[in-house]
């Protein structure tokens, strides 16, 4: 059954903040049909869910000139605030003192929302449709 979801840049614009997911890679390379089968995944949405830290799957940062499937991304729905005790709580977590991520084939992003406005034109009436006729 298909699935609609939020890019993680649109979701920024939404929120109109900067703005947190996980991307899940092995080698570099995105997973893709087993998503659902990667253990540290399992392990870290698992956590979320005890810890009643919201989260959400996304799509990675939209992009006009790639199509992608779907691969696992999470929207973090915490503030990117280095004072925030959410926050802190999910970074403990996630990465060790020194900024390195404590899990092989996570990456931890921030999506600054400045960024995420580069793509608001996405956010206008009937933009993707116009964009898939022409693809």
């Amino acid at each position: 059954m298909p699935v609609l979801r939020e890019y993680i840049d649109a979701i920024g614009r939404q929120r109109q903040r900067d703005v947190l997911f996980l991307a899940f890679m092995r080698a570099e390379r995105p997973y893709r049909e087993d998503y659902k089968t990667v253990e540290v995944r399992t392990r870290i949405l698992q956590w979320f869910d005890d810890e009643l830290i919201p989260w959400q799957e996304c799509g990675p940062y939209a992009s006009e000139t790639t199509l992608r499937s779907y691969a696992g991304e999470i929207f973090i729905d915490v503030r990117f605030d280095t004072d925030d005790w959410q926050y802190q709580k999910v970074q403990a977590f996630l990465e060790h003192p020194n900024g390195t991520g404590r899990f092989e084939d996570v990456r931890f992003y921030a999506v600054p929302l400045d960024f995420a406005m580069k793509n608001a034109h996405h956010d206008e009436p009937g933009f993707w449709e116009a964009w898939a006729e022409k693809f």
